[in-house]
């Protein structure tokens, strides 16, 4: 196996010999007097207070193909949406099939799934932030602690499951957050958003930008705290970025980024059925506390070698670390006073240290094969992941934020993955109108942990090294000038995680040729403008999620149960998707851009089953064939009407979300709450807002209008067990500058 060393070597080397070959490649084009421009401009955006919010991604935007894909162009500015709490259900309002947690308005978290997969943390996701990866360890422990504020964000591009052969690991998608830029138009701007609302929530963002000479540069601090709906659920949020891009000339730039993000929550805990009931806002936690620290430098260079071909390398390091101290136990067990110990039982303390390195090289390059033009994107991943791990800490019996220990871990496990990955997507322009995208994409995985388990007594280690190709084509048929037809069909894989391969204790084993999970995805869909009246993108999809892992039980040869962790079985999840939005101010041919009156409906069917495998309960293996696959709802559906005069806007929304279950023996309810039904729940949003003398806006809404009593998630462990609660009605409103 490698080293850090030799790979960060290999990574260097890779670099060099990339720049060195197209840059070879860029001078033979020079020579080349039949060239086919690819236009890199910046993107203007014009301000307005009601757009479309949401498109589909370009055939080819930056250093990426998108043209055969199922995508989203969401513009956060431009949703209505409260960006303030990070609202997730707001924000992708108009991208059918997104599920989320609604467990608090403190926006710390973006769980986000789609298409039969688990939202939590956006763990089957490919989150990124300008195009590198943000999960905290992408391969063994894909959750995405790393939360930015939406108000920073320009755009955010998502791409389905036909994103695995440019960007690798992940079921639900990929999800890219491009940070605003500095104005280009002046050497400094400045942005101050402040936003109050209900339990104590306060938000100050604050940002500068400009540009100088050769340099653009955008910075921001934003900081969010709030006391929570709920007892014992206060949060304090830290969130930090600085971008400083140096423009050579017309042809590249090199970036300079840093991003931090911090906060610390304290976690109300879950509730059983009962409880919920009862109260919703009860809380039967007051110490426990959760706190991820995460920073991210990166730096990004861009090269336009020739009118074809561009050029982008994009180097990243995360570090950082997740902490929670906690008194853990099912809600139907309450945290008192130990009469023995004369105080609280000790809490536990749990610590993970990430530290992770990548490259990434991307290459566009259009030729011409007869008059029809082609391109290619081509490129490579150099990574290296670190995780350490210290569990089952006996901490401190107080109630404050505090991980300090009283006893040492019970489990310290270090972590390492490397991962090498090629890939290649080309668009075969067969006529004007028809292209297909064939591509591929080939992985190396080396994955290794070593460490102590069972209180330090048992010394365990792992080693596992895998390679493979993925394979996929697209195609795309421009019907007319506003509309196309496309489809897509692209192998995709998600990794083991690294709880699955460490057993809880000595007699726990794990299947020496467990493999990661492998399936594909299928869309085929038709979408367009028709007049500017009707913006639509309706598709049906099919996904294969092979090799799930999971828990059997087997005896050994004298016959004891000990747990198994396999390969357990297969799902289906397959559906539609569909979006339409209708400009009646367009209808009723009075393209006024100071009036109009906006109706949308985003709506999502998916049937998630699985066709094969067996799980265990009980020491006893139940056999999952035609159980619906867990935290999958069979409808999603979102509609909205908004407002436009003049500067005045307005938007009323609806969200219905279908019941599901959170366990795959679609366990229907438990005395703990810990596993069972999640109800269906529809909710309504209001949100209003008011620009004025060019500089300035306010805004306000409500969330929840109706104030429901819902929950959108059982949890089996942090930060629950049990149920967690979502807010009832709340208020913002929220004070904007610009100059």
């Amino acid at each position: 196996m490698y080293s850090d060393m030799k790979l960060l070597r290999v990574a260097f080397f890779c670099t060099l010999f990339f720049l060195f070959n197209n840059q070879l490649f860029a001078q033979e084009n020079l020579m080349n007097n039949d060239t086919i421009p690819v236009n890199d401009l910046q993107e203007v955006i014009v301000s307005s207070t009601l757009r479309d919010s949401v498109q589909f991604l370009p055939d080819l935007k930056g250093v990426a193909v998108f043209a055969g894909k199922k995508t989203n162009l969401i513009r956060p500015n431009t949703t209505q949406a409260n960006l303030a709490q990070n609202m997730v259900r707001q924000v992708f309002a108009k991208v059918p099939g997104l599920t989320s947690w609604d467990m608090d308005g403190a926006g710390t978290q973006l769980n986000i799934g789609a298409r039969g997969t688990d939202s939590h943390r956006s763990i089957e996701m490919n989150m990124r932030q300008n195009g590198y990866v943000t999960n905290s360890d992408i391969f063994g422990y894909p959750e995405n602690h790393y939360t930015l504020p939406l108000e920073a964000v320009q755009e955010i591009q998502f791409v389905r499951g036909s994103a695995a052969l440019q960007y690798g690991s992940q079921y639900g998608g990929m999800m890219n957050f491009i940070i605003r830029q500095g104005d280009s138009t002046k050497p400094i701007s400045v942005e101050s958003n402040q936003t109050a609302g209900s339990n104590g929530f306060y938000n100050s963002y604050n940002a500068v930008g400009g540009t100088t000479g050769k340099i653009n540069y955008y910075a921001y601090y934003d900081n969010r705290h709030g006391n929570g709906w709920r007892p014992s659920q206060a949060f304090d949020y830290h969130a930090y970025y600085a971008n400083l891009e140096y423009r050579f000339n017309d042809k590249g730039s090199i970036a300079f980024q840093f991003s931090r993000m911090r906060y610390v929550q304290q976690i109300a805990g879950g509730l059983t059925d009962a409880q919920f009931a009862q109260n919703p806002r009860q809380s039967l936690r007051n110490r426990n506390f959760f706190n991820p620290e995460i920073n991210i430098p990166a730096i990004i260079f861009k090269y336009r070698f020739s009118p074809n071909t561009k050029l982008q390398v994009t180097a990243n390091v995360l570090f950082g670390q997740r902490n929670s101290v906690q008194f853990i136990n099912t809600p139907n067990i309450a945290d008192t006073v130990n009469k023995q110990l004369g105080s609280y039982n000790p809490r536990q303390v749990d610590r993970d240290y990430y530290s992770s390195f990548s490259i990434e090289a991307r290459l566009l390059h259009s030729y011409k094969i007869g008059n029809v033009t082609s391109t290619l994107a081509t490129g490579f991943r150099l990574s290296s992941e670190v995780t350490r791990r210290d569990q089952l800490g006996v901490g401190t019996t107080g109630s404050n934020f505090d991980l300090s220990l009283i006893a040492p871990y019970g489990n310290m496990l270090r972590f390492h993955t490397n991962n090498a990955a090629a890939f290649a997507e080309n668009i075969f322009q067969i006529t004007p109108r028809f292209s297909v995208i064939p591509g591929f994409r080939y992985e190396l995985i080396q994955s290794d942990y070593t460490g102590v388990i069972n209180h330090a007594a048992t010394a365990v280690s792992y080693n596992g090294n895998r390679s493979f190709p993925l394979f996929g084509t697209g195609l795309q048929f421009q019907s007319t000038k506003s509309t196309q037809v496309y489809a897509n069909i692209s192998q995709e894989y998600r990794p083991y995680l690294y709880s699955q391969i460490t057993p809880a204790d000595r007699v726990d084993v794990i299947d020496p040729n467990l493999k990661d999970s492998k399936g594909y995805d299928i869309s085929i869909g038709y979408r367009g403008t028709i007049k500017n009246i009707l913006h639509f993108d309706v598709d049906v999809f099919r996904v294969y999620y092979g090799n799930r892992v999971g828990l059997i039980t087997k005896n050994d040869a004298n016959h004891n149960p000990f747990l198994y962790t396999t390969n357990i079985g297969n799902a289906v999840a397959k559906g539609i998707e569909a979006y339409g939005e209708i400009s009646l101010a367009a209808l009723w041919k009075r393209n006024n851009k100071q009036k109009d009156i906006r109706l949308f409906n985003s709506l999502a069917y998916t049937h998630a089953r699985y066709i094969s495998g067996e799980s265990n309960a009980n020491g006893n293996n139940v056999n999952l064939t035609g159980n619906t696959v867990e935290h999958v709802p069979q409808w999603v559906n979102k509609t909205g009407l908004s407002l436009l005069l003049h500067q005045f806007t307005t938007t009323m929304q609806y969200s219905y979300t279908d019941k599901s279950y959170n366990d795959a023996l679609n366990t229907v309810n438990s005395a703990n709450g810990v596993t069972g039904v999640i109800p269906s729940f529809g909710l309504w949003d209001w949100t209003i807002g008011y620009a004025f003398l060019k500089h300035y806006q306010i805004t306000g809404g409500i969330n929840n209008l109706l104030n429901l009593n819902y929950f959108s998630q059982r949890i089996t462990f942090y930060p629950g067990p049990g149920i967690l609660p979502a807010d009832g009605r709340t208020f913002f409103i929220s004070f904007s500058v610009k100059m």
